[in-house]
């Protein structure tokens, strides 16, 4: 007979042993897991848990299913099916009487290093929220750490964590041809990375369209070599389709076989998209009008459809959620539930033919189940990953793990030499008294870079921020020679004398960015940054008044989700006492303004050869002077 009924955190917390096993997708490890759950289905051994009389939603049939049993085996589900239906023993029960079953979510297209959190801090912050699974967009961190990339990702697992980290290998590695950092991937990096180990599922967003739809173009061979090598075995290819909304460009994207996009903006381009085959992966501010256009056109069938977050910190996280939030905001757009649901587990392991290891409640599957009081609110009770008790009421109950990462993940910036002012000098040409200057501002995709005309004094060219004009540079952080890029943004930047902004956080490649209106304050910022081993500097009127410390790759830190959740609001809180161009307070989203990815064309990169000033058209490798 079972043993008597549990309260329900009682019954979880005392069912399994209190130490994680180590992560491995080794076969052998697999078939003896099946065989273990095969024989506790049959109920010739018995469960470690067996969760009775629950709502369970089946992905396979879209239906919600009433008075269901689960019965869990170790890290992974043998049986499902009518409550009563299971002969075994189980080492404890539990009733969950009135609350609904669904799998643990998982994310399509996430940037974990965007969070801020090494993967098992970032575990701490979203398994509570439901998150089991992550498919990692890897080129942030792939820029930095080049061929320890996977070894990255999968050491938080192997440690105990209970986030399933499925890496997509960083595509953009360097994101264009005139980028130099700390990774280059071809074909055969990535036949190593997809033979390494069995939860790499592919390539991740290929977004150098130029390169890749123009015969001959730079880049091109490179990209090409990966998708085959990807395709050798028999992985996913996904895709970058941000700007491609006509119908040749679709189409030609689809052609590629590159068979998702989480670009996607506008709601007629997501239809058009749909149709073409393309997997979505829908951020929530484009869901909010998607789903409900796509409703309006009869759309029914939303299985090549996902929700994901992309890009969300710390801080961001804790006051909107994770997975949950995304999965709400689907229910309000006018999503049922049980596809919203779906659209959050189901649909993702199933695009990345992981479907046999998440995204279900079913034999053979982890034991990732998330418990709702209400379905329709996502309203979370608690939460099982890999068979154990892991979340209650938001709060994170297994112990994380404790990992020393290597020299390599934690020594990576590598400026040479503390910067000096003249280093962001822009100086003009002999005896003007006005220069034109190129000038660009946050997601300007246009055809050709603004200018301005801009006063010299003393021979140089400084920021105008009376007219809303700021200093901009972007320092190598690779190659130890101290190389400076700088030119003119408008729009953004501190209108508080002898102040900058710096961060490590430069998507894709990862510099040092340096915005302001002082070079002794740009120089303070940027060498206070490459002190920290990486993350941001907020100068003030010649002095650092907060800080972010981002040790691990300049992108992420190893500490509580607490500590760097304060660290980043003392921060915005500091910039908040500042004044700043068009009053944007913290312009954060500078971090993402310097891609060099489709519909960029003209942007700043630092330093190379054949282009000292760093200003490039990414789609055709023109470059311009700054002043002339």
């Amino acid at each position: 007979m079972s043993r008597p009924l549990l309260t329900f955190a009682a019954c979880l917390l005392a069912a399994l042993p209190r130490t994680l096993p180590a992560a491995s997708l080794d076969v052998s490890a697999d078939i003896a897991a099946r065989q273990h759950a095969m024989q506790v289905a049959l109920a010739r051994e018995p469960a470690d848990l067996l969760v009775r009389n629950v709502t369970v939603l089946n992905v396979f049939t879209a239906e919600w299913r009433s008075r269901q049993d689960v019965v869990i085996a170790g890290e992974r589900i043998a049986w499902v099916g009518d409550s009563g239906g299971w002969g075994g023993e189980a080492a404890a029960v539990h009733d969950g009487k009135g609350l609904h079953v669904v799998p643990g979510f998982g994310e399509s297209h996430k940037h974990i290093e965007s969070s801020y959190l090494t993967p098992e801090f970032e575990a701490a912050l979203v398994v509570p929220r439901g998150n089991t699974f992550t498919v990692e967009g890897s080129h942030e961190l792939s820029n930095v750490v080049g061929p320890h990339n996977v070894t990255f990702w999968l050491a938080s697992e192997a440690a105990g964590s209970p986030l399933k980290i499925f890496p997509a290998i960083g595509s953009a590695t360097p994101p264009t041809v005139y980028e130099r950092g700390g990774g280059y991937y071809g074909h055969g990096e990535m036949v190593d990375f997809m033979q390494r180990d069995l939860r790499v599922v592919g390539l991740g967003e290929v977004m150098d369209w130029p390169a890749l739809s123009n015969p001959g173009a730079p880049g091109g061979e490179r990209l090409w070599g990966m998708i085959r090598a990807t395709w050798e075995h028999r992985g996913t290819v996904e895709g970058h389709g941000s700007g491609l909304i006509d119908s040749n460009s679709i189409n030609a994207f689809a052609a590629a076989g590159l068979s998702s996009d989480h670009e996607v903006r506008l709601p007629q381009e997501g239809l058009e998209k749909l149709r073409a085959g393309i997997f979505l992966e829908v951020r929530v501010d484009t869901a909010v009008d998607l789903f409900p256009f796509l409703l309006a056109q009869g759309i029914s069938d939303w299985s090549n459809v996902s929700v994901t977050t992309d890009d969300r910190d710390v801080a961001a996280t804790l006051q909107l959620g994770a997975m949950d939030y995304n999965i709400r905001t689907a229910i309000k757009a006018g999503i049922e539930p049980r596809h919203a649901y779906l659209m959050g587990s189901y649909n993702v392991a199933r695009h990345f033919k992981i479907d046999h290891l998440v995204g279900a409640i079913a034999p053979g599957r982890y034991a990732d189940l998330v418990f709702l009081e209400d379905p329709t609110t996502v309203a979370i009770s608690h939460v099982i990953a890999n068979g154990r008790l892991a979340g209650r009421g938001g709060e994170y109950l297994l112990p994380v793990p404790e990992l020393t990462y290597p020299a390599w993940a934690t020594n990576t910036i590598n400026v040479g030499r503390p910067l000096r002012a003249d280093d962001f000098v822009l100086a003009a040409p002999a005896g003007r008294k006005d220069v034109q200057a190129a000038v660009l501002e946050p997601f300007f995709f246009g055809e050709d870079f603004p200018v301005e005309t801009l006063p010299v004094v003393d021979g140089v060219v400084p920021a105008a921020p009376a007219r809303g004009i700021s200093k901009v540079a972007m320092v190598d952080r690779y190659h130890g020679d101290a190389a400076v890029s700088k030119m003119f943004w408008r729009g953004v930047g501190p209108l508080t004398e002898a102040s900058a902004l710096a961060s490590s956080q430069s998507h894709d490649l990862h510099n040092i960015w340096v915005l302001g209106n002082s070079d002794d304050a740009m120089a303070l910022a940027a060498n206070t940054v490459a002190e920290l081993g990486g993350g941001w500097a907020l100068v003030r009127e010649g002095k650092v008044i907060a800080s972010v410390r981002l040790e691990v790759a300049g992108l992420m830190t190893q500490r509580s989700v607490a500590e760097v959740a304060a660290e980043m609001e003392a921060l915005h809180l500091a910039a908040d006492t500042m004044a700043w161009i068009n009053d944007t307070g913290l312009p954060e989203r500078m971090r993402f303004a310097f891609l060099t990815a489709s519909p960029w064309r003209w942007q700043l990169v630092a330093p190379y050869a054949e282009n000292p000033g760093g200003f490039v058209n990414v789609t055709d490798g023109a470059t311009h002077p700054v002043l002339w």
